[in-house]
């Protein structure tokens, strides 16, 4: 006959495996707790093969990666989706005052730009320290208004946003734009000496124009005094031989 004793401890350990299994699950995260979920399903029906292969699974930063929006909508917020629930959550956390840039492809114009967090918001980071990604400058420190342009969901998108910069970032961030305006004046000035050299052989090709009408207009007149002394001279012969 089984004594209250051992069942009692028989109690006592279902409780304690059933304490430590819930602790277990809430220390993983959404994906980690489908993993195992799949494997405790796997190993209790006996199957031969995990699930997983076959399933998809999404994990929070997957869902994180496509829902999130830079700049959120009311039409965002409105969604009762968990997934976008999640976003919003992440999206709320985040300091919307100033950007963090990456600069690595800046001489292509391709600079990204991302809110802080609040770890960087304590440390200073794009506030009281250069806000590029990979500088922690905290001299010549200016702030600029820059137009971010960016590709979003498949729809082209701009919005007006702060960012603190070195000097040295500072020519990063602008360097694209520079280029752009040295070409242009090379271009313009490449231009203007085209016309002006057009306008040169326009002057050289009026000259030449002039000078042989110059030299037309002498002929003409050496023709005129020419007839006119054959005139004269026939004149004087008649008056030598009336």
């Amino acid at each position: 006959m089984t004594s209250f004793r051992s069942i009692r401890q028989v109690i006592y350990d279902r409780e304690a495996r059933k304490q430590q299994y819930q602790a277990n699950i809430q220390g993983l995260n959404a994906y980690d707790r489908h993993k195992k979920f799949l494997s405790d399903y796997v190993a209790y029906y006996g199957k031969d093969r995990s699930t997983q292969e076959v399933l998809p699974v999404k994990t929070d930063q997957d869902t994180l990666r496509e829902g999130y929006r830079f700049i959120r909508t009311e039409e965002d917020d409105m969604n009762p989706s968990w997934e976008q629930r999640l976003v919003k959550r992440y999206y709320d956390k985040l300091f919307k005052e100033y950007c963090i840039a990456d600069m690595t492809h800046y001489k292509s114009g391709k600079i990204g730009l991302r809110w802080r967090t609040e770890k960087e918001v304590i440390s200073g980071k794009g506030q009281f320290i250069c806000g590029n990604k990979h500088c922690n400058e905290k001299d010549g420190l200016a702030s600029y208004e820059v137009n971010f342009c960016y590709v979003e969901a498949g729809e082209n998108k701009q919005a007006l946003v702060k960012l603190v910069t070195c000097e040295r970032c500072a020519e990063k961030l602008l360097y694209k734009k520079r280029k752009e305006e040295q070409l242009k004046e090379k271009e313009r000035r490449k231009r203007e000496r085209s016309e002006s050299n057009d306008q040169e052989d326009d002057e050289h090709d009026r000259r030449r124009e002039r000078k042989k009408g110059s030299k037309a207009s002498a002929s003409a007149e050496d023709r005129n005094k020419t007839d006119e002394d054959d005139e004269n001279f026939d004149e004087y012969l008649e008056g030598m031989f009336p």
